[in-house]
Parts: C-alpha cells; sequence; structure tokens
C-alpha cells in the first residue's frame, strides 16, 4: 500500500467515511545556497519525491481532529484553543501537532478561513535529516484548508504562511526556502530563488545526473539554539560592517572584495560565521551559469567547496557527514557532495552520474557503514512538482 492509499485507509477507520480529497506536498533537498536564505540571499533546491499525503474532509463541527499516522496519535484543537497550544481539554497539543495547528492560526491571522476538518496525514520525509518534513506538513495542511475554506493565494503566498506558522507559532527561526520549495516545486527542475525579492525562476537539471540524498541518521535537535546563534552572528556582522558601509541591510549587500577588507574589524567567531555566507552567495550565483551551461564538473565543484564552508567556517557539520562527504567524494561518479540542510547530522546531497548512481548508492553505503558502524538511508530521488491534491 501507498501513503495515499494508507492515510485513505486510516482516514476511514478513524472516522467512518472517506475522505473527501488527498493533498500531497513534497520534501526538499537544497543543492546550494545553505544557511544564506536568512541572510537575503540565493538558494537552489529542488522538491523531492519523498512527500507527506493528507486525507482530510470538513468535520462539521467546532473542532480540527488530525490523527499522525506515523505516531498513531491524535491531537483536537479549536480556533479558541490555538493561542494557548492546547487542546480542548487543557492538555498541551503534541509537538508534531503544532505544525497544523500553526497553519490555521497563520491563515487566521491572514484572514482566510479555516473550516474545521478532520485529517490523517503520513510521510516519507524523513523527520530530522533536513529534508524538511516540516515544511511539507504545512503545505499539505495550506493545500487542504485552502481548498475546504474557498480562497486562492498563489504557491508563494501559501509558502508564505507556512513560514509565518513556524516562525512564531512553532517557534523555529526558519527562512522561506523550506516552503517555497514544497509549495512550487516543478518536475525534474531545480528552483532558483532570490531571498530577498522572492523572484524565482526553474533550472534544468541536465538528464544525465541523479540527485542522491543519504542520511547519517544521527539526529540533532535543532531547536533554537545552535541555529539561533549563527542568525544572531550574520545580523552582528551586518551591524558592524554598517559602520563602513552604511547602506547595507544584510550580508546579500557585502561583496567579496568589502568583505575581504574590513574582515578584520569583525570578532573571529564572527568572522567566520559571516565569510560563510557572503562567499556562498557568490557560489550561489556562479552556479546558474555553470548549470545553464550544462557545466556538471564545475557545479559539483561548488558543492564540495560549500562542504567545507559549512565544516570549516559555520561550523554546522559533525563527524558523520564529514565522513559520508568524504567517502562520497572518493566514489566514481559523483561531482560533488556536501551536508544539506541546518546540520548537526542529518543528510547529504550528492550530485552524481545518472548511469552511475544505483553502484554509488551501493558503494556509499558500505562505506558509511564500515566506518561508523551505522547504516545510512540511501535515496535516489527526483525532483518533483510542488504541493498539491491528488
Amino acid at each position: 500500500m501507498n501513503l495515499a492509499e494508507t492515510v485513505n485507509a486510516v482516514f476511514q477507520q478513524k472516522f467512518g467515511y472517506p475522505p473527501l480529497h488527498i493533498a500531497r506536498a513534497p520534501g526538499r533537498v537544497n543543492l546550494l545556497g545553505e544557511h544564506v536564505d536568512y541572510n537575503d540571499g540565493f538558494v537552489l533546491p529542488a522538491a523531492i519525491d519523498r512527500a507527506t499525503y493528507l486525507a482530510f474532509a470538513p468535520a462539521h463541527t467546532e473542532q480540527t481532529t488530525v490523527w499522525a499516522a506515523d505516531f498513531a496519535q491524535g491531537a483536537v484543537f479549536t480556533p479558541q484553543t490555538l493561542a494557548a497550544k492546547t487542546q480542548p481539554d487543557g492538555s498541551p497539543l503534541p509537538d508534531w501537532a503544532r505544525y497544523p495547528a500553526g497553519v490555521m492560526w497563520a491563515l487566521r491571522q491572514a484572514g482566510l478561513e479555516t473550516p474545521a476538518l478532520h485529517a490523517v496525514f503520513a510521510s516519507n520525509v524523513p523527520r530530522g535529516s533536513g529534508l524538511s518534513s516540516s515544511a511539507s506538513v504545512e503545505m499539505a495542511f495550506g493545500v487542504a484548508w485552502q481548498q475546504l475554506g474557498g480562497w486562492q493565494v498563489t504557491p508563494m503566498e501559501l509558502a508564505k504562511l507556512g513560514q509565518r506558522a513556524e516562525n512564531q507559532y512553532v517557534g523555529v527561526n526558519c527562512g522561506i526556502m523550506d516552503q517555497f520549495a514544497s509549495a512550487c516545486g516543478v518536475e525534474d527542475r531545480l528552483l532558483w530563488l532570490d531571498c530577498r525579492s522572492l523572484e524565482w525562476e526553474t533550472l534544468a537539471l541536465p538528464p544525465t545526473v541523479a540527485i542522491v540524498v543519504a542520511d547519517t541518521t544521527v539526529r540533532r535537535k535543532l531547536t533554537s539554539g545552535e541555529y539561533n546563534n549563527r542568525r544572531a552572528a550574520c545580523e552582528q556582522a551586518v551591524q558592524l560592517l554598517q559602520a563602513e558601509l552604511p547602506g547595507i541591510h544584510s550580508l546579500r549587500d557585502v561583496s567579496l572584495t568589502d568583505f575581504n577588507r574590513l574582515a578584520a574589524k569583525l570578532p573571529q567567531e564572527t568572522h567566520k560565521r559571516a565569510r560563510h555566507v557572503v562567499e556562498e552567495i557568490e557560489r550561489t550565483q556562479q552556479a546558474v551559469a555553470l548549470l545553464r551551461a550544462g557545466d556538471v564538473n564545475g557545479f559539483g565543484a561548488l558543492m564540495n567547496a560549500c562542504h567545507l564552508s559549512l565544516r570549516d567556517l559555520y561550523e554546522v557539520s559533525c563527524p558523520e557527514l564529514d565522513v559520508m562527504v568524504e567517502i562520497a567524494q572518493s566514489l566514481p561518479g559523483c561531482y560533488g557532495a556536501r551536508l544539506t540542510g541546518a546540520g548537526f547530522g542529518g543528510c547529504t546531497v550528492n550530485l552524481v552520474a545518472q548511469e552511475q548512481a544505483p553502484a554509488f548508492a551501493q558503494a556509499l553505503m558500505a562505506g558509511y557503514r564500515a566506518r561508523t558502524g551505522l547504516q545510512p538511508e540511501i535515496y535516489i530521488c527526483k525532483a518533483s512538482a510542488g504541493a498539491g491534491l491528488l
């Protein structure tokens, strides 16, 4: 049974009637532009063929009832209980339920109708892996309420509402990229997003390459701490550089030439964090020309450089990620490999020659297991369409 069939069957079990619709919203992998979305930079993600599936129907009561098939746990909320993040009986919402509740909250804040619904969801986006399982849940519920509420917004607007849910309700200070990729994905295309203007375009991935995602299976609990420290360092760098560059609003506005000239004015740690961002924004701009020219080797070299920068300057890697990248880069057919997502565990993304991808995945799995004793999960991914109804 595939996941769409699973949520359909579980919905009928739980609620005694079939769902009205099934929504699907994909996870995403980011090929280049890491930790720059909150610095107004450029990112190059793709929606992937792993997704959250959501069976839903109107509830005809005040209460929204959501069943998370992956946790075998339910939660109930109403517009009145949203602010307290509780269920009607006063018990706190489980962590996973804050995502759908947050979407309802953000939609209501925007003046959009959110009729009560019955819902069952399940996902094959691994949680905590850096593939944006949370954004895929948010976008699936956004699609459901858009359908039942009778309103229409653009996929980018839906992404912004999902980001508001995660920032202001769940309390994770993420940028726009994850929700954008889940909402706006296009089959067989990479997405190139300007995180300041929110203008975006699609870029063809050469048909001779595959995207291989390797999950270290190491999880770091990323709530706020380390992630928010990195954001704060970037903001501090901007404040200090404004003394010499009064026109800048974010690190996006600082050229590499200016940064090199002024870097000595920054405290050492702030300097390292900001250097990663300034150089990564430059790499992401270079990548577009390389992709258009079909230069996969050049693009892969930028991915490799990104990993070193995330490891040594931004310091968001971990031993398992470094081992996974090191093995990948030594294997035939690998153009580039790096950690993807926030870091501290989770996944690497690898750009690999299509015909060598299965052998690459096998060798990477065996090599990683031999070095770490851990059994990784490796997926050969396709760039997929964004969130919508099946």
